[in-house]
């Protein structure tokens, strides 16, 4: 992106309290870190377990924060015209008054008043004013929510002296392990803020690392040794993982493999960079795409750049997402495309209930690129997939799909004699859809619609839809997208491409006053005002307005160079955000 060419705030607000709440951790730490610098004595030795709770590998994060200034960064993404209108400087306020944030701030403060030190509130701002490295991992939730943080403290460390000493008593702070870097112990310090929430930290030389939870280093396995002198300890503290400590040994000896993860460059002049990797991005379905490699975000001097990363993959399909935009109906609110890798769908098709001959010619047939588009008038929950077949259609792929539709979409109908609603199958042409109800509260019918509404066991029901037309396959859980999708295909109705432009390659496309609609929909809908009233409130008076914002920002088609094709591991091409 740039300046003037901007990311959909969706995309940026993903996450975003994972991204910077660790501005308010890593200020802890960084007060706190002065504890590592004056702490020498000698700890028990610990044994290693194999694993640490959270079971995360530490070389490997799922996204990348390199900064001049972790204070400066809210502030510098809003210098992108687009996120300045829609999040406004509420966006600042809110992480500078995080509750995280305030948490640490009164721990710290309190410690330094209990002690009578000499510390200017302004050490608060110094300390988060200099270059760091925010690693995230997800969460089960699939959120950004685990993070490492490595900074370099500088000049600080003489200033935090007096801060390690007074707190050697303190009753949120206490040593809590230790690392081993080149032939030193490093004392690890668990500070806990908040009622219960805990990070961990340890200093080496200039280097400060912070961590946002002990389960990304400790075990649930407890201390067994004996005491040096035979005796079990009273209190066994949980163990070390093995790996893990090796990972933060190497970090604060200097080594750093963050960039490699991801293909990086040194920083350079850049003010801020933030990488996406594919597996966050994703949601799980990685091994679908596996030539998408990642997301990058990088501020200059001359403003804000958008990358996208491609991955070299055996036998890598075509980059040609010409023919989805053909079948794709206009008035899409976002869309994604992407190459999908040949044969990965063939276990999956296993495991949803296709037989192996029938998965391997499937498999064998569906490859190319792949697209999805959401719609205002339809739902968050519904969108349209576009794929492509690889050779034409015959009587036996059509046999194929269809029972491969029966086995894997359908609910336990309670009030049905075969525990299933039948599958109704047509056939017009070059056209064969198969189209299935299923009842769901979630469902964009009301059962009162259903030719039976008492064989409907929800408020509601999908017409769950399948299509080929020649090559194309359409599917969604709304029939009504499928069937604009077949209009389009007929030259009965516009097909986006009309508005995307030709003369290069489109992976992304959003149109953010229907964006804005669709979202202001789902919204609504999951805060109904008889039971949600304190949050219904709060979507109205908060969130509603920035949504009318974004109704009035210009659509845009994010593109690559014509013709790319990977040919590395992690090649880095520059993503333009094109105005429609």
């Amino acid at each position: 992106m740039s300046e003037n060419t901007t990311p959909s705030p969706a995309s940026a607000a993903k996450g975003r309290r994972g991204l910077f709440a660790v501005l308010g951790l890593c200020l802890a730490g960084a007060v706190a870190g002065g504890l590592a610098w004056y702490f020498h004595a000698a700890g028990p030795a610990r044994g290693m377990a194999e694993r640490s709770v959270l079971g995360l590998d530490l070389k490997r994060p799922d996204a990348l924060i390199e900064s001049a200034s972790l204070s400066s960064l809210p502030k510098d993404i809003l210098a992108v015209p687009l996120l300045r209108d829609v999040l406004t400087e509420d966006f600042v306020f809110y992480y500078q008054y995080n509750a995280d944030r305030l948490g640490l701030t009164g721990s710290l403060r309190r410690i330094i008043y209990e002690h009578d030190l000499k510390l200017q509130d302004s050490l608060i701002e110094e300390l988060l004013d200099q270059p760091a490295q925010v690693a995230l991992w997800r969460g089960a939730d699939g959120r950004l929510k685990h993070f490492l943080v490595l900074m370099r403290r500088g000049g600080l460390a003489k200033v935090l002296e007096p801060l390690a000493r007074a707190a050697l008593d303190d009753t949120q702070l206490r040593e809590d392990g230790e690392l081993r870097v080149d032939g030193d112990r490093v004392p690890l310090y668990r500070l806990r803020y908040n009622a219960g929430r805990e990070l961990l930290f340890a200093s080496h030389g200039d280097q400060l690392l912070v961590l946002s939870s002990p389960d990304l280093l400790f075990s649930d396995e407890r201390e067994a040794a004996a005491a040096q002198d035979g005796e079990q300890p009273e209190n066994p503290g949980p163990l070390q993982s093995a790996a893990a400590t090796e990972d933060l040994e190497e970090l604060l000896d200097g080594n750093d493999p963050f960039p490699e993860r991801f293909g990086l460059d040194k920083r350079g002049e850049l003010s801020q960079r933030i990488v996406l990797g594919a597996d966050f991005l994703a949601l799980g379905y990685r091994h679908f795409i596996p030539a998408f490699a990642g997301l990058r975000f990088d501020k200059g001097a001359d403003g804000w750049h958008s990358f996208l990363a491609l991955d070299e993959v055996d036998d890598p399909p075509k980059l040609d997402f010409a023919p989805v935009w053909q079948a794709m109906p206009m008035g899409a609110s976002a869309c994604v495309a992407l190459p999908v890798a040949p044969g990965q769908e063939q276990k999956l098709l296993v495991r949803l209930g296709a037989d192996e001959q029938m998965a391997k010619t499937l498999g064998e047939h569906l490859s190319g690129a792949a697209g999805l588009c959401w719609y205002a008038d339809s739902r968050l929950h519904s969108p349209l997939l576009v794929g492509k077949l690889s050779a034409p259609a015959s009587a036996e792929m059509d046999d194929d799909l269809g029972k491969l539709f029966t086995s894997v979409i359908g609910a336990h109908e309670a009030n049905v004699q075969d525990k299933a609603f039948p599958v109704v199958s047509e056939s017009q042409g070059e056209t064969h859809k198969w189209q299935r109800q299923v009842s769901s509260n979630f469902g964009q019918y009301p059962a009162s619609a259903a030719e039976s509404p008492e064989a409907v066991s929800g408020k509601g029901f999908f017409r769950v839809s399948l299509a080929r037309h020649g090559e194309t396959l359409l599917f969604s859980l709304d029939d009504r997208l499928v069937d604009k999708a077949l209009d389009t295909l007929d030259k009965r109705f516009p097909p986006l491409a009309e508005v995307l432009p030709g003369d290069a390659l489109v992976p992304l496309y959003l149109a953010p006053e229907t964006l804005s609609a669709l979202f202001q929909q789902e919204t609504l809908d999951s805060l109904p005002q008889d039971m949600e009233p304190v949050f219904r409130n709060a979507a109205e008076t908060h969130l509603l307005p920035k949504l009318k914002v974004l109704a009035g920002q210009r659509r845009y088609a994010l593109s690559l160079p014509a013709g790319v094709q990977a040919d590395e591991p992690w090649q880095w091409l520059p993503l333009e955000w094109r105005p429609l």
